[in-house]
């Protein structure tokens, strides 16, 4: 399934507006699951991935 980026640049502002301005209710949830659904089947998803297991991997590395 093909994806232009503009549509999750679109989501994720949608998303953004509606925890700003109202909180988070049913509907917005579902806005903000499909956002992580088109999110992972983007180019970026990988980069994203990588990028969360790198600083997974650097909060498991901290001694306290």
């Amino acid at each position: 399934m093909a994806l232009s980026i503009s549509a999750v640049v679109l989501l994720a502002i949608i998303v953004f507006i509606l925890i700003k301005k109202s909180g988070l209710k049913a509907p917005h949830a579902i806005v903000c699951v499909l956002f992580g659904f088109y999110l992972a089947s983007s180019t970026i998803a990988p980069t994203i991935n990588e990028l969360t297991t790198n600083i997974a991997g650097m909060i498991g590395d901290i001694k306290f």
